[in-house]
C-alpha cells in the first residue's frame, strides 16, 4: 500500500527540521538514551525573572513521593491566577521542566504562579499512575492555596503532547470525583486516544517525523501494559469519555501535519457537541510540538501568543467564584471509589 499523503510543513519550520534527526520509531533502547538528555536548566529560564521558587514533594495515593516545582512571581499579588502544567514526553520520558517555558510566558503575562509536576513514567509505572499522580497535585495545590497566594478560582490546567492528555484526564477527574474546580485547560497537541486509528496516525505512520504512529503505539503500549482486563479508564486515554459535558473552557490546538491532529479535532468537536466552550486552533504546517521544539519560528509564536490571549480572555477576575463545574467542590472523595462505571471503558 502506497503511504498517505500528507500535508506541507510551513516553509520556515520545514527549513529549520532538517537539521533535526528524526527517529521514525523509538525502542526500548533508543528510549533509555532520550532519558538521558537533560532538559533546560530551570535558572536559565528563570533568567531575568524575579521569580521565588521552591522545590517539594507530596505524597501519592500509593504514598510514593512526587516532585513539584512551585515558582510565585517575586510581587505577585494574593489571590493570583495558578497555571497548573503537566509536561509532554509520551508519558514514557521528560521531567517537570520540560517545555516549561510555555507557562512560563503566562507568568510574565497574567502574574500567575506556575506549579509544575513530576508524575511517574511508563512504562515503569503505566496504567492509571500518571494521570493519578497530577491529580493528587491538583488536590495539594487547592490545599495549600492560601500559602502559596493563589486562588482557588482560578486554577488552569495545562500541558503539551502527554502532558496535554494528562490535563484532559485530570480536568474529567475532577469532575467526575467533584472537585478541585478548574477554571480553564489549555491541551497543546494534546495525546488523548491510545487507539492510534485516526487518519493521521495513519499519515505519520510508515516515515520519519517527529512522533510518528509507530512510537505512539509504542509510548501507548508501555502506560496500557498492566492494564490486563482490557478496560481502559478515560482518565488516561481521554478520548474514551463518553461525556464531555460540565468541562471548564478548553482550549485545544494541533498542527495539520502531525499524528495527533484528528483525535484533538474529534476532542474540540465533542465537547461544543456535550455543550461545553472549546476555542480550536490547527496550524497550517505544523508539525508535532512545532512551538516548542523552535519557539522563534514565525508559526510557533503566533500560536504561543493566541494561547495566551485566550488564557486572558478567559481566566475569570479576581474574586469571582467559579461555576464550571455544577457537581460539589470537596475534593475528600477518593480517586477510584464512587466512581460511575459508565465513565470507565
Amino acid at each position: 500500500m502506497s503511504p498517505l499523503a500528507r500535508p506541507a510543513f510551513d516553509p520556515e519550520l520545514g527549513m529549520l527540521l532538517t537539521d533535526m534527526p528524526l527517529i521514525p520509531q523509538i525502542t526500548s533502547e533508543i528510549l533509555t538514551q532520550l532519558r538521558q538528555i537533560p532538559s533546560t536548566p530551570l535558572e536559565a529560564m528563570l533568567a531575568g525573572r524575579k521569580v521565588d521558587r521552591r522545590e517539594l514533594t507530596i505524597p501519592a495515593a500509593d504514598g510514593a513521593d512526587i516532585p513539584m516545582t512551585v515558582l510565585i512571581p517575586s510581587d505577585s499579588a494574593t489571590a493570583a491566577p495558578c497555571v497548573y502544567w503537566m509536561h509532554g514526553g509520551g508519558m514514557i520520558m521528560g521531567d517537570r521542566f520540560s517545555q516549561l517555558d510555555i507557562p512560563l510566558e503566562w507568568l510574565d503575562a497574567l502574574g500567575a504562579v506556575v506549579v509544575t509536576v513530576d508524575y511517574r513514567l511508563a512504562p515503569e509505572h503505566g496504567g492509571i499512575t500518571p494521570v493519578q499522580d497530577c491529580y493528587q497535585g491538583l488536590r495539594w495545590i487547592v490545599e495549600h492555596a492560601e500559602e502559596l497566594g493563589v486562588d482557588p478560582d482560578r486554577i488552569i490546567v495545562a500541558g503539551t503532547s502527554a502532558g496535554g492528555g494528562l490535563a484532559a484526564g485530570v480536568t474529567l477527574m475532577a469532575r467526575d470525583l467533584g472537585g478541585p474546580a478548574i477554571s480553564a485547560q489549555i491541551l497543546s497537541c494534546p495525546m488523548l486516544d491510545h487507539r492510534n486509528a485516526t487518519t493521521s496516525s495513519r499519515q505519520y505512520s510508515g516515515g520519519p517525523a517527529v512522533w510518528t504512529g509507530e512510537t505512539n503505539a509504542f509510548a501507548w503500549n508501555a502506560v496500557l501494559a498492566d492494564l490486563h482486563d482490557g478496560r481502559i479508564p478515560a482518565y488516561i486515554s481521554p478520548s474514551l469519555a463518553e461525556d464531555l459535558s460540565g468541562l471548564p473552557p478548553t482550549y485545544i490546538d494541533a498542527g495539520s501535519a502531525e499524528v495527533f491532529r484528528d483525535e484533538d479535532v474529534d476532542y474540540a468537536t465533542r465537547i461544543w457537541a456535550a455543550g461545553g466552550q472549546a476555542e480550536l486552533h490547527v496550524w497550517a504546517g505544523g508539525f508535532h510540538g512545532f512551538d516548542s521544539l523552535f519557539p522563534r519560528a514565525n508559526l510557533s509564536a503566533a500560536a504561543r501568543r493566541m494561547r495566551t490571549e485566550w488564557l486572558t480572555r478567559t481566566l475569570p477576575p479576581a474574586g469571582r467564584e467559579n461555576t464550571s463545574d455544577p457537581r460539589s467542590d470537596s475534593v475528600d472523595a477518593p480517586w477510584i471509589e464512587g466512581l460511575d462505571p459508565g465513565r470507565v471503558i
